[in-house]
């Protein structure tokens, strides 16, 4: 690997304070050399939370265009708008919008583009947690303070072999055995010799050991901040999983379990996604005054109340997937018709996502009274991926207590009792009347914005389309012409590997720019991976 991150060189941590396990300070850690922190268990506390706050803090990943790279929200942003749900209205910017083209794979030449951003992202976390994990046996402390923290750190390897196999590889169900990422779970340093990317089956396997590494290890243990993982949070990331990989009874008993936190999954019309401390939040993170609030997040992006990009680039639901909400729903009001000054009326722009403590059209960012937090994780996830899981493990009776108690405190008198079935269609606007598509609407209602439109469509193989009938501009119609996006076999959708990986690690197999392979140096074949030299190791 070209280079692998310290956080006890490289950043600012977090501790929590002895006296206020609810706040998280500031404390630099470029002071104390890693092998020392991880001696002790204040020492891992400080790693781990400085981690955790390079999770969700901008501007470190790239050479270059920092304020698309927000973390774990951004990302989901990013995997949203590849999808058909969201529009994005206008350019702005062009914060996303080149993401929402699909016109960032070929710049994986550089490192100011989102190759580089998201490897660079998810394996430097990874390099971080390896060194606590592998402190597990010699770090001194109490047996519970030590599991809490290697337990988080499990479950944050967890989250990144997850994601990047979501990121960087086709669908885990039907490419089991096909190329996805290399894993690293020994500590590295920069020359550290690269590996081989490992199948798909491999990666997410890894991701699942260390998700249940979590959950063990986090068993009863009570959660010192929302932006650390407990049992429950622990259980929803297995649930999101094991869903994706198509393990739908792992999927199913981790999701109820992750409820039984008590998490709300209860409708609250005046919650805004801005404040961690809700109670539907089962993992996020709480941003104080003293860590500053700055443009560039991902409310920034999405508020348009607010000025700036949110209003330069309005985010806005398709006509399609509006279309197909209740007028009883209270969700309609995610999403409203406003007349701009120009005196177009702007469809159906979102009002999901919104600054919380707001003192007005332009207000301040940095304003400390200003309510920013994260949300990684809700309480309705869970009881989607119950539905679902219960509906193809021919659990039907299940499945419609499931739906029908989560829509109880949306649309009045909801009752989806009477559907039945798994079929769904080939495009994602064929509809069947199924069962199973009928969950999977609410999930797309539901989670929009949160959790990344893409990794549904490809884990459902299934195709879509845009239209300007839904809502997109021209050019993001035009943009899906050259592509195959109604395949699901397309690797439009799977990131290229940014080219100082490939100059650094001889065993690299690089990703297709296009739809497909061209060539026998691009692709997922095993068969076509670049082999070690002689005498050397792989």
């Amino acid at each position: 690997m070209k280079k692998l991150l310290y956080i006890f060189l490289a950043v600012a941590g977090l501790s929590l304070t002895s006296c206020n396990p609810e706040m998280l300070d500031t404390n630099p850690t470029d002071k104390v050399s890693g092998t020392t922190m991880l001696n002790t268990t204040d020492g891992g506390y400080q790693a781990l939370n400085g981690t955790i706050r390079m999770l969700w803090q901008w501007g470190w990943t790239t050479s270059g265009n920092e304020h698309q790279c927000v973390g774990p929200q951004g990302y989901n942003l990013t995997a949203d708008l590849m999808g058909e749900d969201m529009v994005m209205a206008a350019k702005g910017n062009g914060w996303f919008w080149f993401d929402y083209l699909y016109d960032v794979k070929s710049d994986f030449t550089s490192s100011a583009f989102r190759s580089y951003d998201m490897w660079n992202y998810y394996y430097t976390l990874i390099s971080n947690v390896n060194y606590i994990i592998n402190a597990k046996d010699t770090m001194e402390g109490t047996e519970a303070d030590v599991n809490y923290i290697i337990g988080n750190a499990y479950a944050i390897r967890a989250y990144c072999y997850a994601y990047l196999g979501m990121i960087f590889a086709r669908s885990y169900i039907g490419h089991e055995d096909r190329l996805c990422v290399p894993v690293y779970t020994e500590n590295t340093v920069s020359g550290t010799p690269g590996k081989a990317r490992e199948t798909n089956k491999v990666v997410f396997g890894q991701a699942m050991s260390d998700i249940n590494n979590a959950v063990d290890l986090l068993q009863g243990a009570a959660r010192q901040h929302v932006s650390h993982f407990d049992q429950y949070s622990a259980n929803g990331l297995k649930a999101r999983i094991a869903l994706y990989m198509g393990e739908y009874q792992t999927a199913h008993d981790a999701a109820v379990e992750a409820l039984k936190g008590g998490a709300s999954y209860t409708f609250d019309p005046d919650y805004h996604f801005n404040s961690a401390s809700d109670a539907s939040v089962l993992w996020g993170a709480e941003i104080i005054a003293t860590q500053g609030t700055t443009n560039p997040q991902f409310l920034a992006h999405m508020d348009p109340d607010f000025g700036g990009y949110g209003d330069d680039a309005r985010k806005c639901c398709s006509e399609w997937l509006y279309s197909r909400i209740d007028e009883n729903d209270a969700r309609r009001g995610w999403w409203v018709e406003e007349l701009m000054p120009d005196g177009v009326t702007m469809a159906l722009q979102q009002t999901k996502f919104q600054f919380g403590n707001k003192q007005g059209w332009g207000s301040s960012v940095t304003d400390p009274t200003t309510k920013a937090d994260h949300i990684f994780m809700r309480a309705p996830e869970m009881m989607l991926i119950v539905a679902e899981t219960a509906c193809r493990l021919d659990k039907e009776d299940e499945a419609h207590k499931y739906l029908n108690e989560l829509m109880s405190s949306r649309e009045p008198g909801y009752d989806c009792s009477s559907l039945t079935g798994t079929e769904l269609g080939t495009l994602t606007t064929d509809e069947t009347g199924s069962l199973l598509e009928e969950i999977l609407l609410q999930r797309r209602i539901e989670l929009w914005g949160e959790y990344g439109r893409i990794y549904d469509i490809k884990r459902l193989r299934q195709g879509f389309v845009r239209t300007a009938e839904m809502g997109h501009p021209i050019d993001a119609i035009a943009a899906l012409n050259s592509l195959h996006t109604d395949d699901p076999e397309t690797f439009d959708w799977v990131l290229t590997i940014p080219q100082t990986e490939i100059d650094a690690n001889p065993l690299i197999l690089q990703n297709p720019v296009g739809s497909y392979p061209k060539n026998d140096y691009e692709g997922d074949d095993p068969a076509k991976a670049p082999k070690p030299a002689a005498g050397v190791a792989e």
